[in-house]
């Protein structure tokens, strides 16, 4: 599993980043301080606390390429 931190603090890039999550075959959930959502699902990104931090967990080990495009939004 690979683990990051990114910040959304606009609901564009809410919106933006479950896009990528959604291109990729990964399984990934994001979390909150509360809260774990399925990655690629909008809805659920957006229920998120997005003033805050969030993690990102991968469930795979190679990969680089979505973390390449998660770049902007790395911590």
């Amino acid at each position: 599993m690979t683990t990051l931190r990114i910040r959304l603090s606009l609901a564009e890039n809410a919106k933006a980043v479950a896009k990528i999550f959604s291109k990729h075959a990964y399984d990934v959930d994001l979390r909150d301080e509360r809260h774990v959502v399925d990655a690629k699902s909008t809805p659920g990104v957006l229920s998120l606390k997005l003033s805050s931090p969030l993690t990102v967990e991968v469930h795979a080990d190679d990969c680089d390429d979505l973390l390449h495009e998660l770049q902007p939004y790395t911590l």
